[in-house]
């Protein structure tokens, strides 16, 4: 009697459904109406989650492995890009407070060249982030940017003390914002392509609490130096040479970052106003007419000596207030991602620009050196409810294969806002006096919020 046949009993592929998920028509999808039909990218939440998890999966037996996650799920890449900030913004918030007062003082540059300065460095930041968030979502790459960004940046800064005059001060600036240009929209990419949806506020405000804790490093380790060195022209040089240091550091981190090239599933994105969905033109709008009125830190650390000097104080209580702003601002990062996360980020984000009008209305009106401490201190609230929040709201809004170039717009727009405001307030400190350029961002600034309540939506979602 022949043996029984054997059946091999083969297991089922648990991926199939993604492989082959129900189509969906142009004429279902919810977003049909904010696109250009030929342009659209059709996928939902359910879709978009089946992709990452196949994705994470394949990534097995691929080359392109994801990096495990870590600090209560926050992946490798976001850590890591963090740490590299940490240490960048300790070298660039060595020079940032000392910067304005090295001009006025030291070089005898007037404020208006004070605004230009510092309005021309930021905008050329933003403008160069939309064109390298382009190249970066056309190559499919981002570590590259981030690299040479990093790098250029931190080449710039012992440059600084060389400066003899207020123009070379302008080129170096220049040329340190150029560098941020380049890194920025792929960096913040390239965490958005590591984290899902339900992360992405944590995330970001993970970056920027680290970010911001090197922002406080720097200025106390130039605190430290001047209680050394004095307050003399060639202490400000010295400083400016040392800042390489941690700048050095970071971008020895990079090399340490992963990258995630696109699949196939990736379109080559247009840099076309009418390829990103409604919800995400009108928040850069919105965005253009608060920053139209958000000038230079510069001017409110320049206010901050004047309070400070009247009062009979050097130079290092003018930083300490500048390292309260900064404390503040790495201590409300990451709370106010979870808040995002979960109450949304658009109700954050307005909470941050109302304390923004707060703000400068105080520094508008305010002549007792005391009140500097708490206007700082709220001052920081207002950036971390804005800065990674609104990063992680924009990035909602725009579908993957666009994201860095999406976030290059807002970058752009927002450095052209920035770059009129700072003149501005350079040319109305002059003219009509401190008051004047605090008045106008703080106007900007509620206008911004009228419309962000009444233009936007709640459950905004990429299309």
């Amino acid at each position: 009697m022949p043996a029984a046949a054997t059946t091999k009993r083969v297991p089922p592929d648990p991926w199939a459904p993604i492989r082959s998920p129900m189509p969906i028509t142009q004429s279902d999808h919810p977003c049909n109406q904010l696109t250009d039909p030929r342009l659209l990218v059709v996928v939902d939440a359910r879709h978009e989650q089946q992709d990452l998890a196949y994705d994470a999966a394949m990534s097995h037996h691929a080359t392109l492995r994801q990096p495990a996650a870590t600090a209560g799920n926050i992946p490798r890449n976001v850590v890591l890009l963090g740490l590299v900030s940490l240490l960048t913004d300790i070298s660039s918030e060595m020079l940032y407070p000392l910067v304005p007062v090295f001009l006025t003082a030291v070089l005898g540059a007037p404020m208006a060249a004070v605004g230009l300065i510092e309005g021309l460095a930021e905008a050329t930041a933003n403008i160069l982030k939309i064109y390298s968030g382009w190249w970066s979502d056309r190559t499919g790459k981002r570590k590259p940017f981030v690299v040479g960004g990093y790098g250029l940046s931190a080449l710039s800064k012992p440059l600084l003390a060389l400066a003899s005059s207020w123009p070379l001060v302008l080129v170096l600036r220049v040329a340190d914002r150029t560098g941020k240009g380049l890194r920025s929209s792929a960096r913040d990419a390239l965490i958005a392509d590591y984290t899902t949806e339900a992360q992405r506020g944590r995330a970001f405000g993970l970056h920027r609490a680290m970010d911001s804790l090197g922002a406080v490093a720097g200025p106390l380790i130039a605190l430290y130096f001047m209680s050394r060195l004095g307050e003399d022209a060639e202490s400000y040089r010295t400083i400016f040479r040392w800042a390489f240091v941690p700048a050095v550091l970071g971008v020895l981190i990079l090399f340490a970052v992963r990258e995630r090239p696109f699949t196939a599933r990736y379109r080559q994105p247009s840099l076309d106003w009418k390829v990103f969905p409604r919800e995400f033109r009108i928040f850069v709008l919105i965005n253009l007419v608060f920053a139209i009125g958000n000038s230079s830190d510069a001017f409110l650390i320049l206010r901050a000596k004047e309070l400070f000097s009247s009062a009979g104080n050097t130079m290092a209580t003018v930083i300490l207030a500048y390292v309260l702003y900064n404390l503040t601002y790495a201590l409300g990062s990451y709370p106010a991602g979870i808040l995002a996360d979960r109450i949304g980020p658009r109700r954050v984000f307005a909470g941050g620009l109302v304390l923004f009008a707060l703000v400068y209305l105080g520094f508008a009106v305010n002549h007792d050196p005391h009140l500097i401490w708490p206007l700082f201190a709220l001052y920081g609230f207002y950036t971390a409810f804005t800065d990674g929040v609104g990063k992680a709201y924009a990035s909602q809004l725009i579908a993957a294969e666009q994201r860095a170039t999406g976030l290059g717009v807002l970058n752009m727009t927002a450095g052209m806002g920035n770059l009129g405001a700072s003149v501005a307030a350079g040319l109305l400190w002059q003219r009509l006096g401190f008051h004047a350029p605090f008045i106008y961002g703080a106007v900007m600034a509620l206008a911004a919020v009228g419309l962000f309540v009444t233009l936007t939506r709640r459950g905004a979602v990429a299309c």
